[in-house]
C-alpha cells in the first residue's frame, strides 16, 4: 500500500471535499441506523457442550520405610527423563519458642546455603554443573527440602539432598545475610494493610497457639536468634524417623528405594520431641481496627477457628467454603462485586493444618464503604447456614475441583508435593486416585449439614485495617458497635491487647484492665464516685 501524499494540492483537494465528505458519512449512517432498526433472523447456536471427564491415572507407586524410620515413596513417572526429590521434616514454624520466632524460616533459609564442606557458591556451582535445581522453605507445621535433577544424575542428586539436610553449615555470614534480608521483609510487610489483616486475623482466631503467631517472627525475635538456636533446632528435629522422602521420576522402585537406603540408611535415629500446644480459644465475636491513618482502603477479614486436615467432613466443607467464595462458585464475589459495585474481589479461604485449622472471609473496599461490606459478608455466613445451597453452585464448585486436580499433578515436582502432603497428613495415598470420586459424592445435604455444625456466624472474628475515622461510626449500625482499635504504629501481635507495651496505647490498656480494681478499692475507702459505680464489672471493648 501506497502512503498518502502530503503535497500541498493533495491537501488542498481533501479539504475542499471535506464537507461532502461528511454528509455522505451521515447519510451512510442513517441507512446503517435504519437498518439494525429491522428485526433480523439471527441463527442460534448454543454454547459447546463440555467434554467428558478422562479418568485420573495417579502414576503407580510404592512405599516402604527404612530401618530408621525414613519413611520413603517411588511415584514412577517416565514421561522425562528427570528425578525429582523432596524431603519433608515434621517441623516448622509452630514449633518456634515463643522468643525466637521465624526461627524454623530462617534455618529453612539457610539449609541450601552451604554445608559442613561446602560453601554456599561451591553448593550453588554443583547443583548448576549438572543441571538442576535447588530449594527449602518452611511451612506452619513443616520443612521441606526439594532438588531436582537429569536421571543421569540421580545418585549425585540424593547425596546433595542428603548433604543439605543433615549437615547444614551454618556459617555465620550466611546467618546475618539472611537474617538481614528477613529483617528488611517484615518491614515492610508490617505497613502493608494485607499482611496486617492476615496476621492480625491469625493471632485473634488461633490466640496463643503457635498457628495464631507470627511464622516470620518479629524484629526483635529475629534479631535474637543465635547459630546455637539454630544447630539446636536441626538436631532436635531433623531426624529420619520424623521426616518422608518422596522420588518422583524417570526410575524404578528398587532403584529408588536402593539408592536411599545407600544415601539416607546411615541417618540415626533420634527420639522425637514432644509438643505440646495451648489450645485455640472457642470462636467469640471480636472486633479489631487496626488504624492507618493514610488508608484509603479497608482490609477486612472476617472468620473463626475451622477444622483440620484429617477431619472427616473435609471434603464436604471444602466445596461448602468454596460456595462461600471460592472458585467455581462464589457468592461473595458475586454480592460484594458483580451487584453491589464494592470491592474488586472478594474470597473465602479454608485453611487446614496438623492440629486445627480457619474459614476466613477477604476483601478490601473503599473506607466510605466499609461498614456495608461487613454486613453483607456476614449476611453470607448466615445465608450459608440457614438456607439450602443450589444444585448449580453445588455443580460449578465440584467442577473447578475436579477439573482443576489433574493440574496439580502433572509434574514429577507437582506429584511429589501432593504425596509427601498427603502422608504428612496421616491420609491415605489412594485418596490421589479417588480424587474426584471423593468429591462428586458429596450432596447439597451434605452442605447444609456441615454448614450448620461448624459455621458460626453469631461468633465471628473481625479485623479492620485502615482508617479508623473514616468508617468506625458505621460499625454501630451493622451490629459491630463495641470493638477495640490498635495504631498501627502499637500493633504487638504477641500481647493480649494487640498494642505494644511501653507506648501511650499500651498504658492506657493498662489502665483499663486495672480500673475494676481502682474502683474497688475507692469504694472501700468511701470515695466511690458515680463513673466507678457505672463501671462495676471489666470494661466492654470501646472505640478508643
Amino acid at each position: 500500500m501506497k502512503p498518502f501524499p502530503s503535497t500541498p494540492r493533495f491537501l488542498s483537494t481533501l479539504r475542499g471535499n471535506s464537507h461532502r465528505g461528511l454528509c455522505i458519512s451521515v447519510f451512510s449512517l442513517c441507512l446503517c441506523v435504519e437498518g439494525y432498526a429491522q428485526p433480523r433472523d439471527w441463527p442460534t447456536q448454543s454454547p459447546p457442550r463440555p467434554l467428558p471427564a478422562r479418568d485420573i491415572k495417579f502414576p503407580p507407586y510404592e512405599i516402604r520405610t527404612l530401618p530408621n524410620g525414613l519413611q520413603v515413596v517411588a511415584v514412577l513417572h517416565h514421561e522425562q527423563p528427570l528425578v525429582d526429590f523432596r524431603l519433608l521434616v515434621g517441623a516448622g514454624a509452630a514449633a518456634d519458642p515463643k522468643d525466637k520466632l521465624g526461627l524454623a524460616h530462617l534455618e529453612a533459609a539457610l539449609l541450601d546455603q552451604g554445608t559442613t564442606t561446602r560453601s554456599a557458591q561451591e553448593l550453588a556451582d554443583a547443583i548448576d554443573f549438572i543441571g538442576g535445581a535447588m530449594s527449602a522453605g518452611a511451612g506452619t507445621d513443616l520443612t521441606f527440602l526439594h532438588v531436582v535433577v537429569m536421571k543421569d544424575s540421580f545418585e549425585t542428586g540424593m547425596r546433595m539432598l542428603s548433604d543439605v539436610a543433615r549437615h547444614p553449615g551454618f556459617a555465620q555470614a550466611e546467618i546475618d545475610r539472611q537474617r538481614q534480608q528477613m529483617l528488611s521483609g517484615l518491614r515492610v510487610s508490617l505497613d502493608d494493610p494485607e499482611y496486617v489483616a492476615n496476621s492480625v486475623f491469625d493471632r485473634l482466631v488461633y490466640g496463643f497457639h503457635p498457628y495464631g503467631l507470627p511464622e516470620t517472627g518479629t524484629p526483635e525475635t529475629i534479631a535474637s536468634i543465635t547459630r546455637d538456636d539454630l544447630v539446636a533446632f536441626h538436631d532436635r528435629h531433623f531426624v529420619p524417623n520424623g521426616a518422608i522422602l518422596a522420588i518422583v521420576g524417570d526410575v524404578t522402585a528398587d532403584e529408588a528405594f536402593d539408592m536411599a537406603k545407600k544415601v539416607f540408611g546411615d541417618w540415626e535415629t533420634r527420639d522425637l520431641p514432644t509438643q505440646l500446644f495451648i489450645a485455640p480459644p472457642d470462636p467469640t465475636r471480636r472486633v479489631v481496627v487496626v488504624n492507618k491513618p493514610d488508608a484509603v482502603q479497608t482490609e477486612v477479614r472476617v472468620g473463626h477457628i475451622g477444622i483440620p486436615r484429617k477431619h472427616p467432613d473435609y471434603m464436604a466443607v471444602n466445596l461448602a467454603i468454596r460456595i462461600l467464595g471460592g472458585e467455581g462458585s462464589n457468592r461473595l464475589h458475586q454480592v460484594l462485586r458483580t451487584q453491589r459495585g464494592l470491592t474488586y474481589g472478594a474470597q473465602a479461604n479454608m485453611d487446614t493444618l496438623k492440629d486445627t485449622g480457619d474459614f476466613e472471609a477477604e476483601t478490601n473496599t473503599r473506607s466510605e464503604a466499609t461498614g456495608e461490606v461487613l454486613r453483607l459478608i456476614v449476611d453470607e455466613f448466615w445465608r450459608l447456614q440457614r438456607e439450602r445451597v443450589h444444585e448449580v453452585e453445588l455443580a460449578d464448585a465440584k467442577a473447578y475441583l475436579t477439573g482443576s486436580f489433574p493440574l496439580t499433578i502433572e509434574t514429577p515436582e507437582s506429584i511429589a508435593m501432593q504425596v509427601v502432603n498427603v502422608l504428612f497428613y496421616g491420609l491415605p495415598l489412594d485418596q490421589l486416585q479417588s480424587f474426584r470420586e471423593r468429591v462428586n459424592a458429596v450432596t447439597v445435604d451434605d452442605i447444609q449439614r456441615v454448614a450448620r455444625e461448624f459455621l458460626r456466624p453469631d461468633r465471628l472474628s473481625v479485623v479492620l485495617v485502615g482508617n479508623a475515622k473514616a468508617f468506625a461510626s458505621q460499625l454501630g449500625g451493622v451490629g459491630f458497635g463495641q470493638f477495640e482499635t490498635v495504631e498501627l504504629a502499637d500493633l504487638d501481635l504477641t500481647t493480649a491487647t494487640f498494642k505494644r507495651t511501653g507506648t501511650r496505647a499500651g498504658h492506657a490498656a493498662r489502665r483499663e484492665r486495672l480500673r475494676p480494681r481502682f474502683a474497688a478499692a475507692k469504694q472501700r475507702r468511701g470515695e466511690a464516685s458515680a463513673s466507678v459505680r457505672a463501671g462495676g464489672g471489666a470494661p466492654a471493648p470501646v472505640q478508643k
